[in-house]
């Protein structure tokens, strides 16, 4: 349970101080947003929705990994998933916050959101900063969500213990029957 503990601190620190992809897993999460692009040029969708498909595949991976650690009632689990799915946010609202100038080094093709809220599609780069802080804060909410069931997971194991302590403290220190 520390070992998440520290993991949520260590995303947290990479995805909203610094603004970067996480290391490692950051890796991982551009091979699937990359996978949801692949997957909608092969299933016929249209442009848009192959576009949109690389973030909304990024964030909704852990998020299925989040909701199957719930449904195991595997609150550790769900909580680094829960921290996973914010990091994702975070990484997708850079990239949003990016279509209005095109910055990011990508790795090829036409820049996902500045096509999205570009004159071809929604014609809204002006609402480009605004999404992308909508992103960001509700991926810190997902954050602290995480840190929240860890603090209350923990919360409950410690309460745990003290129970077991003090009922075999009570069965020793009862008389003997006779």
């Amino acid at each position: 349970m520390a070992g998440v503990g520290v993991w949520c601190g260590a995303v947290a620190w990479f995805a909203f101080v610094r603004h970067v992809r996480v290391p490692l897993i950051g890796l991982t999460d551009l091979g699937i947003h990359e996978l949801g692009h692949l997957i909608f040029y092969v299933v016929p969708a249209g442009a848009l929705v192959t576009a949109i498909a690389g973030s909304a595949l990024q964030v909704l991976a852990p998020s299925c990994a989040a909701a199957y650690f719930v449904r195991r009632r595997d609150l550790v689990a769900f909580a680094a998933c829960l921290a996973w799915v914010a990091t994702n946010l975070a990484d997708v609202a850079v990239y949003v916050a990016d279509a209005p100038t095109e910055q990011l080094e990508l790795l090829g093709g036409e820049h996902d959101w500045a096509y999205i809220l570009g004159p071809e599609q929604f014609d809204r780069l002006d609402l480009a900063g605004s999404i992308a802080t909508g992103l960001r804060f509700t991926g810190l909410v997902l954050l602290l969500g995480a840190v929240a069931v860890l603090l209350d997971v923990a919360r409950s194991v410690r309460s745990s213990s003290r129970a077991k302590r003090f009922r075999g403290q009570a069965l020793s220190a009862s008389p003997p029957r006779g």
